[in-house]
């Protein structure tokens, strides 16, 4: 099994930044992607951003430019700068054996951007 425990979401205003954490303990050898999917009021978890363990990377083309994704060992970050109102979601920490699957997740945490 493996746990994902996200930190470093908040309240900030529009332009503002954050860096979402991800770490994962447990049998993480099994977990070749890492990535952060959100979910806004209403709407459907979409990906946010993946990386594997090799260094590809792909990013919603909502986020290109304004996002990075990066991973260190068993964790993984996304900086998140130019922050619009559109960005307020809970973020999720996903991973799993390949880009496009996901096998486990993290309980979100919640990004909120005021206008």
């Amino acid at each position: 099994q493996v746990q994902l425990v996200e930190s470093g979401g908040g309240l900030v205003e529009t332009g503002g930044s954050l860096r979402l954490s991800c770490a994962a303990s447990g049998t993480i050898f099994s977990i070749n992607a890492m990535g952060w999917y959100r979910q806004a009021p209403g709407k459907q978890r979409e990906l946010v951003a993946v990386i594997t363990r090799g260094g590809s990377t792909n990013y919603a083309d909502s986020v290109k430019g304004r996002f990075t994704i990066s991973r260190d060992k068993n964790k993984v970050f996304l900086q998140m700068n130019s922050l619009t109102p559109e960005d307020t979601a809970v973020y999720y920490c996903s991973g799993g054996p390949i880009a496009t699957y996901v096998d486990y997740w993290g309980k979100g945490t919640l990004v909120t951007v005021s206008s």
